[in-house]
């Protein structure tokens, strides 16, 4: 404990200017995270090449076990490491593959991800093959990661989320029965989240309206989401309270019950697990992360659609749940200790501790942390 020693690689004079330029083809920070991946591949292989020079001489004396590279999360950035390193190469964990749901390609063109038309193009890149042969394990998040690597590593990939929560931020309180609950929506103000399904449902529903929704997030939306709230007359129920650091996430996690989440192309959702860290009752699109991080005792997952069709089930749902004190407190609790098992970072180093007796030959089978994960089905083209 204690004895780490942390070793600093410069490489911000080639990753800066391809970053700077990145932001402006995006048109800012908020969308395009596609192009933004794409644009890093050089930045990266500058990277390992510095991180090589740097350690080649203690790797090759045997000074290491192992090489965990587990940045960056995208698949779609091969690792010439794994072809270089002489120990060892633990690769992840990984997350993407999410096929854009048919229902929303306008959203899809709102957010300006273009690049996902030319996606698999990065199978074609230098260290896409070797990366994926010459590691000893590899660390992919969720069926839809694992659905797209080569079927000859199938047998060496664990599926292992890069997710995790700190409980001292995020922790249940001790909540006592409500006749007015507060419903918490937390994300980026941008297409794919929909934010907008949430307030629509309160719009829709008479029995919402004597409750409260909180929109936590900022982005291109908000004058959209703004409109909305005016057109239907929501002031007195729905808030838009901005963007809020994580220790005001908390807070505000622990003073709601109910998190509602439809966000239609989330490969992962660390919010997500946060919010079943706080032991609220979840309500999360079935397509994703989210319908992978949320069990059925947990929460509650409406099956993909359109607009309207997540609209209608978001405010069926979300109704039951508002008029059912014990059901949200049933499923928080439920959620919280899921969490805890799984996710609290003391869990996922326990986790990544079993990983890597694995790797180096101290433990003989590989290791498998989770309930059996649902089947992934691509969206249907």
């Amino acid at each position: 404990m204690g004895k780490a020693e942390v070793v600093y690689v410069d490489t911000e004079n080639i990753a800066a200017p391809i970053y700077k330029l990145a932001t402006v083809l995006r048109g800012g920070e908020k969308v395009s995270w596609s192009l933004q991946m794409a644009m890093n591949y050089p930045s990266y292989l500058a990277f390992e090449r510095a991180a090589w020079k740097h350690f080649q001489q203690d790797l090759q004396n045997g000074r290491f076990d192992l090489v965990h590279r587990i940045t960056p999360v995208s698949p779609t950035l091969p690792s010439p490491m794994a072809k270089w390193s002489p120990v060892p190469f633990l690769f992840g964990p990984i997350n993407g593959n999410l096929p854009w749901p048919k229902y929303f390609m306008s959203e899809l063109n709102r957010e300006r991800e273009w690049v996902n038309y030319l996606r698999n193009a990065y199978k074609l890149m230098p260290y896409y093959r070797s990366t994926y042969a010459r590691s000893a394990g590899i660390l992919a998040a969720f069926e839809h990661t694992i659905a797209d690597l080569p079927a000859n590593v199938k047998s060496k990939t664990i599926n292992f989320c890069e997710l995790g929560f700190d409980p001292e931020q995020f922790t249940p309180p001790s909540r006592q029965p409500q006749t007015k609950m507060t419903m918490l929506f937390v994300g980026r103000l941008v297409p794919y989240k929909l934010p907008e399904v949430v307030i629509r449902a309160v719009a829709a529903s008479s029995i919402l309206q004597q409750h409260k929704l909180l929109i936590v997030g900022e982005g291109p939306e908000r004058p959209r989401l703004e409109k909305i709230i005016e057109e239907q007359n929501l002031s007195e129920c729905v808030e838009l309270v901005g963007q809020k650091s994580q220790t005001e996430v908390g807070e505000l996690m622990r003073q709601a019950e109910i998190f509602a989440f439809p966000s239609i192309r989330e490969v992962g959702g660390g919010v997500v697990v946060e919010a079943m860290a706080s032991g609220m009752a979840c309500v999360v699109v079935d397509y994703g992360g989210p319908g992978s991080l949320v069990r059925s005792d947990c929460g509650i997952k409406v099956p993909m659609g359109d607009l309207d069709h997540l609209v209608k089930r978001f405010t069926e749902e979300l109704e039951q749940l508002v008029t059912d004190p014990d059901r949200v407190e049933r499923l928080g609790l439920a959620a919280h200790q899921h969490a805890m098992t799984n996710y609290s970072w003391d869990a996922k180093a326990k986790m990544v501790s079993e990983i890597y007796n694995w790797v180096t030959g101290s433990r003989e089978v590989k290791p498998d942390f989770l309930e059996p994960p649902n089947t992934f089905v691509p969206d249907p083209a």
